[in-house]
């Protein structure tokens, strides 16, 4: 009677841990940057990472701004759920799937919890953004799956295979572990940034300078925390209009007229044309909220450009 009793107790824990935690696997701690360097050390393997999350038009991805841009790691749901995301060829009108997510032929939970609906709130519309996106910080534990190894022309190797025309490895969220509150209306929660609109016929504009997150804005913060420009706290202008003059190479001995178009939380667009010139160039400048990760105090955040484009026309 007594050894039945075991059997009983021992089956009920683990219906516990499989129905309230959808786990019992211990997942592996292991930061972005490792995981991006090397996929196939970690692939079918259940792992806690923290790291942003941006989710957009044809974006779900899991970033850090101190590690490359790619290889990149696409997200998705476990469990019955639908992320809502736009990618290559239109979307699933319904938030929930009939069976539990299945890749490479292993079940993926999800964990419902207060956590997860948090989540799961800050990521889908309406955005503080607005159009833009939304950007969050959290910790997350699920299924990795490196996908198919591909070499580029150079013969490097990436891998792919998952997310938006298969451009990614795959993070299948088990459980949200937690997630920072979108609390601050100083910075940008955007996941993407304003762009022109050309509304001419053979016109049309120019990125002077894609601006990685891993590289211009955290340099730009480091030179105002150090006091090297510490007018970057306070004067977008002056940050747009040195970002303008020194990727245009315009010739100047002051700082330009820029003319505002556009205002929203942490963020504002200039605009900006040359003596003569009818079509303008302008101007992205961001207090990011994943920059006040890299600030010294992360309360005083700089402005940095984050976008600039020229116009033209054929």
């Amino acid at each position: 009677m007594g050894r039945v009793r075991v059997v009983v107790v021992y089956v009920l824990v683990c219906c516990f841990c499989f129905a309230a935690q959808a786990r019992c696997e211990e997942p592996q701690k292991v930061s972005v940057c490792q995981l991006k360097a090397h996929p196939p050390a970690y692939n079918h393997t259940l792992i806690e990472v923290e790291g942003f999350v941006s989710h957009d038009f044809e974006d779900f991805t899991l970033f850090d701004p101190a590690c490359p841009d790619w290889p990149a790691v696409w997200l998705e749901y476990g469990g019955k759920v639908n992320s809502d995301t736009t990618s290559c060829c239109g979307r699933t009108a319904a938030r929930s799937h009939r069976q539990e997510l299945q890749v490479e032929g292993i079940s993926v939970p999800l964990v419902h919890d207060a956590l997860y609906r948090q989540f799961d709130k800050e990521i889908q519309p309406p955005f503080r953004s607005g159009n833009f996106g939304s950007i969050v910080h959290a910790t997350l534990i699920g299924r990795f799956f490196a996908g198919r190894e591909e070499q580029f022309g150079n013969g490097e190797p990436f891998w792919d295979a998952y997310g938006h025309m298969g451009c990614c490895s795959l993070l299948a969220i088990q459980e949200v572990q937690s997630v920072d509150p979108q609390d601050r209306g100083d910075l940008d929660y955007g996941a993407s940034y304003d762009q022109p609109t050309a509304e001419k016929v053979g016109c049309g504009y120019e990125d002077l300078a894609p601006i990685k997150r891993s590289g211009d804005p955290i340099r730009a913060q480091q030179r105002a925390d150090q006091g090297e420009e510490a007018w970057a706290f306070q004067d977008p202008r002056r940050v747009a209009s040195d970002a303008l003059i020194r990727l245009a190479k315009i010739k100047t001995a002051g700082p330009l007229g820029l003319k505002e178009t556009r205002r929203a939380e942490g963020r504002i667009v200039y605009e900006w044309s040359e003596s003569g010139e009818s079509f303008p160039f302008m101007v992205v400048v961001s207090r990011p909220f994943w920059l006040s990760r890299y600030a010294r105090d992360p309360k005083r955040v700089a402005w940095v450009a984050v976008a600039v484009y020229r116009f033209s026309c054929d």
